[in-house]
């Protein structure tokens, strides 16, 4: 099986943020090394989990250094209460056919 990396976020956004939190969420141009991203939203509209699948993990670390992302988590500052955020490398698994 093929290992993969992935970024994973969870942020506890300000009430009624959550269309301005996509809005700064969006980077400038695409991530190079960034396949794939996901977003999902808790029933209370206020926690956002976000995961991003990379290439490798150099290529994500690139990133996370970059200035865009600097710029980025800027943009997103003023509707964010607090941030949790983590990688990591895994595999995806066989589920067994019935």
């Amino acid at each position: 099986m093929t290992e993969s990396y992935v970024w994973v976020t969870t942020r506890r956004i300000r009430e009624g943020a959550l269309d301005d939190l996509r809005r700064a969420w969006e980077p400038t141009e695409p991530p190079e090394g960034m396949t794939r991203a996901f977003e999902w939203v808790g029933d209370d509209g206020r926690t956002v989990v976000g995961v991003s699948h990379w290439t490798d993990e150099a290529s994500c670390e690139r990133y996370r250094a970059s200035d865009a992302e600097a710029e980025r988590r800027e943009r997103m500052a003023p509707y964010v209460e607090s941030e949790e955020s983590k990688t990591y490398s895994g595999r995806e698994l066989t589920i067994p056919e019935r």
